[in-house]
């Protein structure tokens, strides 16, 4: 078994100082290292956190015998020495609850089952000169980390300082095969054996581990859902005031922020012809009041899970007829998918649903230059010229949750009881396609919603947000005049 190098498996450390920073004299270090109060550690224990333990219990059970290492990552760069903020390493998160960066999750064989290890930065308090003098982590520029001891009060698991980890992983590796969460932190992983083929079965596992949502997540989501809709409340009462899709970005995620974490993915807000682009995320163009305002966008929740909802709204209250006949499939075709939203369906079913009604809808206005049949054959799929994706993902702590499932059991697998996806037809009319009528050129209609699949069906987690024609031009009419 190829063993970690011994050279370290820390990633580079990042420039602590920079170079318009001043010298620090050492008279000002040791005189800003002495007279702090201490204070008493009031951090209590993470409520979640018997879930989460079950969740590590249940991924150790998996793969008895070999080590696990689940990173979660590091700031990212946005520009020279500014960063992103930090969002974990969703599996990290799945399995700890902890938000903080830099840290890493090892599962080490014991037997049968696995000693489970949190390494994390320490807190070295204000005895040490790095909580003045480093810009990256010191407590006076960034606040203070969560420490060694602390950490393992909040979330219920053995806690170690991150510097221990190289001496730890390389011992434990000489005896055991190694499987490590790829991607997350590639600077450390150059000292760790090439990614195999157990790197990806373990990824796998936790996608497929998330397919099905407890009744917390469920609550979480339903949150994230809630204050989405309040976020499309808040776009739809500044439109008599919005000129540009940036104003509408900005009253969303304002929401975003005010409510929940972020927004779990960025906010399309695709105006007019700029819907025809799926995933529309420039926001730059102006708002009139004879176009439609797609907006594509969802909160997450302070617990990460995320929000993903579309309405597409006559920004000046009333549909055009050429805007009401292709919205008018898109919601039959939405409506289509719903149908096959329950327990032992294919994943596929929804789309196959939802695609037959948008061609059949497309041959009758005159759109499909062929028969719905011959748009549909499995060797033709004309339509996807018009609506170019297909109506569902998984929903979860990301916005497209379980991307590395296995195709069997998430593509190719059927529906069971917990899972959430996104029921999201659309219709895409470009603005220069000559197989479509001049009059409907430019039109982008996409209506999305967040499924819970039920012992009896569904339950539509989004039902707050209207879709209906007639309720849509009421909810922005009643919106406009406030």
């Amino acid at each position: 078994m190829q063993t970690p190098s011994t050279e370290t498996l820390a990633p580079p450390a990042p420039n602590a100082t920079a170079a318009h920073d001043n010298a620090t004299p050492e008279a000002l270090l040791a005189f800003m290292v002495t007279n702090w109060e201490t204070t008493q550690s009031r951090v209590v224990p993470l409520p979640e956190a018997a879930r989460f333990r079950a969740r590590r219990e249940a991924l150790s059970r998996l793969f008895p015998g070999d080590v696990l290492v689940v990173p979660t990552g590091h700031e990212k760069t946005r520009a020279n020495d500014t960063a992103y903020r930090f969002r974990p390493g969703t599996d990290f998160y799945y399995l700890t609850g902890n938000l903080e960066p830099d840290a890493v999750l090892v599962f080490l064989p014991e037997g049968a089952t696995h000693r489970t290890i949190a390494f994390v930065e320490p807190n070295p308090g204000k005895s040490d000169a790095t909580f003045y003098t480093d810009r990256v982590k010191g407590e006076l520029w960034v606040g203070p980390r969560l420490g060694v001891p602390e950490s393992a009060i909040r979330f219920g698991i053995d806690t170690r300082a991150l510097a221990s980890l190289d001496e730890d992983l390389i011992a434990a590796c000489a005896a055991a095969p190694l499987r490590v969460m790829r991607g997350i932190d590639p600077e450390r992983e150059t000292s760790l054996p090439p990614a195999s083929d157990a790197d990806v079965a373990f990824a796998a596992a936790l996608s497929e581990m998330r397919l099905i949502k407890d009744d917390y997540e469920i609550g979480e989501l339903q949150k994230a859902i809630d204050a989405t809709k309040n976020g499309f409340d808040d776009v739809l009462a500044g439109l008599t005031k919005a000129k540009t899709e940036r104003y509408v970005e900005g009253i969303f995620n304002l929401r975003a922020r005010v409510e929940g974490n972020d927004v779990g993915y960025n906010t399309i807000a695709a105006s007019g012809r700029h819907a025809c682009t799926l995933h529309w995320t420039a926001n730059d163009g102006e708002l009139h009041e004879s176009d439609l305002l797609l907006l594509d966008a969802g909160v997450e929740a302070n617990s990460l899970y995320t929000a993903d909802v579309t309405r597409t709204v006559p920004i000046g209250g009333t549909f055009s007829k050429e805007q009401r006949e292709i919205y008018e499939i898109v919601l039959a075709a939405q409506d289509a998918g719903f149908a096959k939203c329950k327990a032992g369906e294919d994943f596929m079913a929804p789309n196959v649903a939802a695609m037959d009604v948008i061609a059949h809808g497309l041959e009758r206005l005159g759109i499909l230059p062929m028969s719905a049949a011959e748009a549909l054959r499995e060797t033709n799929q004309f339509y996807k010229r018009y609506s170019l994706h297909n109506v569902s993902h998984m929903l979860g702590i990301d916005v497209h949750d379980c991307a590395k499932a296995r195709a069997e059991t998430y593509k190719f697998g059927r529906l069971e009881v917990g899972m959430v996806l996104t029921v999201e037809p659309g219709i895409y009319l470009q603005p220069d396609d000559l197989t479509v009528p001049a009059r409907y050129r430019g039109i982008g209609v996409r209506i999305e919603d967040d499924v819970l699949i039920t012992a009896s069906g569904y339950r539509n987690l989004s039902a707050a947000l209207p879709r209906a024609i007639d309720a849509v031009e009421t909810w922005v009419r009643a919106a406009r005049s406030r």
